[in-house]
């Protein structure tokens, strides 16, 4: 069986790891523990009747302890839940530690006031818009002040020396051969040529658009020429080219001819109709070696 008085002899002058020394006192940093301060009447851990109360995430708890428990440390403590309600909460305070010692009770009361003021604090304060102080880092901005003075001295030294290099260029300590050297005069020239001829390219790229009228005449034609063919298989062979030469030739002039008149284009295809109308036949007779031509 556990003696408080033993267990507080043990802590309060050898060892406690809850215990905090300071000017002002000694306190307490145990979470059950119910005033702060380290003394035999608020020690949770040398009385084994014991109450005090505890905020979750913004909800009141009453943790109860009692010495029937003492040999299961898992099932030690007894909680039950506060309402929000002030004067609720205190109703069941003294509902269950109606026959504890007053101290408690009245240590326990004083409590749930502290921490209901504090509660409606940081509401108000939540609600507020304030200012955030943010703390700057030093070793950040060190740094990246060395990296832009080295890169100016990188950028200074680069153009000293591309300086030096056209100055000798200009003189000529090089020489003529080594390299090749054009004044800003020829170079100017030489871009003018470049963009001119792409310019010029650009211009002949550029697609033609014509709208012409549409003629049938073509595939009239087309038609005519499926429909006439020769009678006879005896039909000659230059006769045949200079037809398809005047059909060609006809053709070319009518595509020429596209903006004269509609009179025009119509006489055109009837001449040209006529010419191909006209087909040479030849009859042999067996018995005498006559020959008979015939145009149709």
């Amino acid at each position: 069986m556990q003696n408080d008085e033993v267990i507080w002899q043990v802590l309060r002058h050898k060892h406690c790891s809850f215990m905090s020394k300071i000017t002002a006192g000694i306190f307490c940093r145990n979470p059950y523990n119910l005033t702060g301060v380290c003394n035999r009447s608020s020690c949770p851990l040398a009385n084994s009747r014991y109450a005090t109360i505890r905020d979750h995430d913004g909800v009141f708890y009453l943790y109860m302890k009692t010495i029937e428990r003492a040999h299961m440390p898992n099932k030690l403590w007894e909680r039950i839940k506060l309402p929000r309600n002030y004067e609720k909460a205190l109703e069941i305070i003294d509902k269950n530690l109606m026959y504890w010692p007053k101290f408690l009770v009245h240590k326990a009361k004083q409590r749930l006031t502290k921490m209901t003021q504090m509660r409606i604090r940081m509401r108000k304060l939540a609600l507020k818009t304030r200012e955030k102080i943010m703390t700057t880092p030093r070793k950040e901005m060190k740094r990246e002040s060395r990296r832009e003075e080295k890169a100016l001295t990188a950028a200074a030294l680069e153009r000293n020396i591309e300086k030096e290099l056209v100055e000798r260029v200009q003189k000529g300590t090089y020489g003529d051969d080594i390299y090749n050297y054009y004044k800003e005069e020829m170079y100017a020239k030489v871009l003018e040529q470049i963009e001119s001829e792409g310019k010029e390219v650009e211009f002949e790229k550029e697609d033609e658009i014509e709208y012409v009228e549409w003629d049938g005449a073509d595939e009239e034609e087309e038609d005519m020429e499926d429909y006439i063919a020769p009678s006879t298989e005896g039909s000659d062979q230059d006769d045949d080219e200079s037809d398809d030469d005047e059909s060609e030739k006809v053709v070319v002039d009518r595509k020429r001819g596209r903006a004269d008149s509609k009179y025009s284009l119509k006489k055109q295809e009837k001449d040209a109709k006529k010419k191909k109308g006209r087909v040479l036949v030849e009859v042999e007779h067996d018995e005498t070696d006559r020959r008979q031509k015939a145009i149709i």
